[in-house]
């Protein structure tokens, strides 16, 4: 872990997974705080948002942390320059390919750059490309997934890159067991989101937190994708009603490609707004059965309430432990 707190600047190499509502300014500023490395969600902010949101957290925490962007936000340049503005040092692109520019944009901002690699060979191409860290994330997380495990992926992407570049580990992680267990296999780190809802420095809404404590492994499910000409990223969330309306917001919206009314790019963009808002009304308005309650499938092991400095304090606890076990 030695080579990721390096690189991070950090205590612990325990990113905080960026949550659209939930990775703001407190949690944010708890997780650096507490020794990790926190990451902001800019999800569907606006530039002035983010400016916001940034000096917020920096005015909390003097320790590092970093910014989750999206790479299909219309307004990523933009973003990117209020990152610089701000001289974050680490910089996270999720969601695909960046389009051309940003890596170098980011880069020359003097911000390390780290991007999610669900495949090897966009882990290859990434480091082409300059990235300076990679994020391997298995469908096992919260929120947007791909279609392979994390165990899958950590066997096929850690032996043949972490030498090169430092690879972090995400999706499913909850016990520090399982951390050890990716640091032996040449990870530097890992990510979590999950185990971090309930921390009491979130500011996620009473009834997301129940519905967190209350859920096991089983009722965190995938969205269904209902036309297969809309390529729509499947969801991870606790099973409700609200699973239901994104399969007739879907249908909804290939209607309107099928007429013309919108283009590919836009109708992307329209699920992605969904998605934002239907986040929203349960992380903050604590409605848990028309919003969208994204959760890993590590959330059977959150089962109370608490401070975000005794959960890394365990993790650390537990993975320190299993190694140790090992001689």
């Amino acid at each position: 872990m030695h080579r990721g707190t390096e690189f991070l600047g950090c205590e612990y190499a325990i990113l905080g997974g960026a949550m659209s509502w939930v990775s703001e300014r407190n949690l944010v500023s708890a997780i650096s705080n507490a020794g990790g490395f926190g990451v902001i969600a800019c999800g569907a902010m606006s530039p002035g948002l983010l400016d916001t949101e940034i000096a917020e957290t920096r005015a909390r925490t003097a320790r590092p942390f970093g910014v989750n962007l999206i790479t299909m936000h219309p307004q990523l340049s933009e973003l990117i320059d209020v990152c610089a503005k701000h001289e974050v040092g680490h910089v996270v692109l999720a969601g695909g390919l960046p389009p051309g520019g940003a890596i170098e944009r980011i880069k020359s901002s003097g911000a390390r750059l780290i991007c999610f690699a669900p495949a090897l060979a966009l882990a290859k191409k990434l480091i082409r490309s300059g990235a300076d860290a990679l994020v391997i994330e298995g469908m096992e997380a919260g929120g947007h997934i791909g279609p392979v495990s994390t165990s899958v992926l950590a066997q096929e992407i850690l032996p043949v890159v972490a030498k090169d570049i430092p690879v972090f580990v995400a999706g499913g992680i909850g016990r520090g067991e399982a951390i050890a267990a990716y640091l032996e296999m040449g990870a530097v780190g890992v990510q979590l989101g999950t185990r971090f809802v309930c921390a009491t420095e979130s500011i996620a809404h009473g009834n997301f937190k129940r519905a967190f404590i209350r859920a096991s492994a089983r009722d965190a499910i995938p969205s269904v994708q209902i036309d297969p000409r809309l390529p729509v990223i499947p969801v991870r969330a606790l099973k409700n009603r609200e699973m239901e309306n994104f399969a007739a917001k879907q249908r909804e919206v290939a209607g309107k490609l099928d007429e013309g009314a919108i283009e590919m790019a836009e109708a992307q963009l329209q699920i992605e707004h969904y998605w934002a808002g239907a986040l929203r009304r349960a992380v903050i308005d604590g409605d848990v059965e028309s919003g969208s309650v994204m959760a890993g499938q590590s959330v059977g092991m959150v089962t109370r309430e608490e401070p975000v400095a005794e959960i890394i304090r365990e993790l650390v606890d537990e993975a320190a432990a299993a190694l140790e076990s090992r001689g």
